[in-house]
């Protein structure tokens, strides 16, 4: 019990000093934020992806995204934290993180599997901050895409890189989780990476930090 709440506190100290280096880099380096909020997407997500072998109780990983979920909205309404807010478009889905990383912790726990948690926290970490960037930053050749004539706020280059890299980390937790490369393992990793490139894809206003992992936890319960 003791352990567990020491660790807890050193999880709040550690994002507070990412919060803290992410808004000097901002500040200091003038670097956009698009930028800072996507690194501290990165770093903040993959860093919860241990959560399954530390935390015993889903209490702990609630009381941490609550504390999360509160920092996000009061500094928002005091205007600082400008690293994570300062953005042109509107999006929710820094206030969706804290509500993801949550609720499939939850649903791992109350299944008593591990990898389900695991690997939608992996490919939300990776993969999408690396559509993002990529989508932002290289304009030539990557138009936006359409569907029946709608133009998405989405890039050709973004979802590729996206579909690419789910598949890519989907195929080797795979391999580990199951111990055994098969059709099976590939047919599977493609499921995922379709699925959860759609669910970036059809995203709006940052929707997608809460579609992604729900919808690979569903792939992992359908198909596993």
């Amino acid at each position: 019990m003791v352990n567990i709440i020491i660790i807890s506190f050193v999880y709040l100290v550690g994002i507070l000093i990412l919060l803290i280096f992410n808004e000097l880099n901002y500040r200091r380096l003038k670097i956009k934020g698009e930028v800072t909020r996507k690194f501290a997407h990165f770093t903040s997500t993959l860093a919860v992806v241990p959560f399954p072998y530390i935390f015993d109780s889903h209490w702990y990983v609630l009381a941490l995204a609550l504390i999360f979920f509160a920092t996000l909205l009061f500094t928002q309404k005091i205007k600082q934290l400008k690293s994570i807010h300062d953005i042109e478009r509107k999006s929710v889905g820094s206030y969706l993180l804290p509500l993801s990383i949550y609720t499939t912790f939850l649903i791992s726990s109350l299944l008593d599997n591990k990898f389900i948690y695991i690997l939608p926290m992996l490919i939300l970490a990776i993969c999408d901050p690396m559509a993002a960037i990529l989508g932002m930053n290289i304009k030539k050749n990557n138009g936006r895409i359409k569907i029946f004539g709608y133009k998405l706020n989405k890039t050709w280059l973004g979802s590729g890189s996206f579909l690419v890299t789910s598949f890519v980390i989907s195929i080797i937790a795979l391999y580990f989780h199951r111990e055994i490369f098969d059709l099976k393992t590939f047919w599977l990793a493609s499921t995922i990476a379709v699925i959860s490139t759609l669910s970036e894809l059809i995203s709006w206003r940052g929707s997608d930090n809460l579609t992604i992992p729900i919808s690979v936890l569903i792939t992992l319960l359908l198909f596993l």
